[in-house]
């Protein structure tokens, strides 16, 4: 028999846009004791968000405006941005970095007031840090505590097994299993989903082992728009060490002067584009990885003695890491090699956050806001979270208060016994192989159809594995093939979807692709 609790928000995912889409939808629910539950696989605060060194996007300075960081973000989208997306994030930036503040976020200050970073394709130093690099760790900290002393019902080493279909159409909450225990549904009428990215699904990657795409595949199984699923960015300067993990080296060590060298010692990044080392981060992780290719190496370096002595302090935890493994932040060149980073792409939201199934919401990595377009500029995946964490929380707690907790429809979940022999980490482990091969940072149609092939063969035999890793294997090897569909559909070069068989951008392919369970695929060209 499986248990059921009843609440009127459910948020699934324990980075910034779930905590904030939280503590927002606790903090408008009105009456005292208005129940909101937060689902996180791992621990809370956990997942990509503390791992974030970069800082967050904000248009502070007195020579900056939201206008100049409209500018660079769509500039850096390559023409695919909703220009109305951009303009909510950048125009309720300083509302959220101050709502960040409120909460117990300390950023760095100086006499002048909270200090400015530059990064690459930022015309102006507008990144605020918490902690030197480690931003995203001082956040998840404090908006942690924050959700707990809130009262919101924590549900931590809990996976998501399903969304909930309601009798009558839309989203009835989730079945779960928390660790150590059965199946159980928690019912709402509003589900926000922020589940974080999918990185994991190539070999190398930055993120953590939680970031397989699962929100997005469970979301596409009730029936969600998902949106931009080709769009993955990789970033130029992971740290590349035979045993060491892709450990990322911040875009702001290059703003503070760092240069990338090729074998032969010589910076070709200029060849690429006149802002070298300053320039998008498409344009310079493909510009390495192409350099790889033409010298065989397996790394590029990135000469880190320009930065000087202020290094350790400015990057304490790069610093600390890398003297780890021998090298010295400031002083040594560190090999560096892209690495897949960040999922623009995901279940497509309105501007509230809304989906197209009623009573789901979608906020954070797994979203696709059309704030990125088909590039995401450094530092705005934070203020995403935020900015648009909160709207989703405000508008699921409007749902929730005009609706009584759904019923769901009666539909049986089966739980299918092991048929094969594979281990849940072969079949993983062929999936990561396939799509560094075939979907890294250049693609091709002939491999992107063996990708296709190899998927649904991966995604058979993750249906014979035993519960539970027949669901999150499955969901992986769902949300793989639908980045694979939409890079087959992509018949361009743009931004951080690459062609070797198509090179030039192509202004015909002005669109976002749409993919929808059992209704196929579109351009929708009024988007971008």
């Amino acid at each position: 028999m499986v248990g059921r609790r009843v609440y009127d928000v459910i948020v699934v995912g324990g980075g910034i846009a779930g905590m904030v889409a939280a503590l927002t939808a606790a903090r408008t629910a009105g009456p005292v004791g208005a129940r909101v539950a937060l689902v996180t696989e791992g621990t809370l605060g956990g997942g990509c968000t503390r791992s974030a060194q970069g800082g967050i996007a904000v248009a502070l300075g007195d020579d900056d405006s939201p206008a100049q960081h409209l500018a660079d973000t769509v500039a850096a989208g390559r023409g695919l941005c909703d220009p109305r997306a951009v303009q909510v994030l950048v125009e309720e930036g300083p509302s959220s970095l101050a709502q960040l503040a409120a909460w117990g976020v300390e950023f760095d200050a100086d006499a002048s007031g909270w200090t400015l970073g530059q990064e690459a394709a930022h015309t102006r130093r507008r990144v605020v840090h918490s902690g030197g690099d480690a931003t995203g760790l001082a956040m998840a900290t404090a908006l942690a505590v924050r959700v707990r002393d809130a009262g919101i019902e924590v549900w931590e080493d809990t996976t998501v097994i399903r969304l909930l279909a309601g009798d009558s159409g839309g989203c009835a909450g989730a079945e779960v299993l928390p660790s150590g225990a059965g199946p159980i549904e928690l019912r709402a009428p509003a589900t926000v989903l922020a589940t974080g990215g999918a990185g994991r699904l190539w070999r190398r990657t930055s993120n953590p082992e939680g970031a397989t795409g699962a929100g997005v595949a469970l979301a596409y199984d009730l029936g969600a728009e998902v949106a931009a699923m080709e769009f993955t960015q990789f970033h130029p300067t992971a740290l590349a060490l035979p045993g060491a993990p892709a450990f990322l080296i911040s875009e702001t060590v290059r703003g503070e002067g760092a240069t990338v060298l090729n074998a032969a010692g010589q910076r070709f990044l200029l060849r690429a584009d006149a802002r070298g080392e300053l320039a998008p981060r498409d344009t310079v992780a493909t510009a390495i990885w192409q350099e790889l290719r033409v010298d065989g190496s397996s790394h590029v370096d990135l000469d880190t003695a320009p930065v000087g002595p202020r290094a350790a302090e400015r990057f304490p935890t790069i610093h600390r890491t890398l003297r780890e493994y021998g090298l010295e932040l400031g002083r040594d060149r560190i090999p560096v090699a892209p690495a897949a980073h960040y999922s623009i792409g995901g279940v497509r939201t309105d501007l509230d956050g809304a989906t197209s199934v009623p009573g789901l919401f979608a906020c954070g990595e797994v979203a696709s806001t059309g704030v990125h377009g088909a590039n995401r500029l450094a530092s705005n995946s934070l203020l995403e979270g935020v900015v648009f964490g909160r709207r989703a929380g405000r508008a699921a707690r409007a749902v929730a208060a005009e609706a009584p907790a759904p019923t769901p429809a009666s539909t049986s979940r089966p739980v299918r016994e092991a048929q094969g022999r594979d281990q849940p980490s072969a079949v993983f482990a062929g999936l990561q192989d396939a799509m560094w091969l075939h979907a890294g940072l250049i693609r091709d149609e002939s491999g992107l159809r063996r990708l296709g092939d190899h998927l649904a063969s991966l995604g058979e035999r993750a249906a014979d594995l035993t519960f539970p890793s027949s669901v999150t294997l499955g969901a992986a090897t769902r949300t793989a093939s639908l980045i694979c569909q939409a890079a087959s559909l992509r018949e361009e070069s743009r931004g951080s979807h690459q062609r070797s068989d198509h090179p030039a951008a192509d202004d015909e392919q002005l669109g976002t692709w749409v993919l929808q369970h059992e209704r196929g695929h579109h351009l929708d060209r009024n988007r971008r």
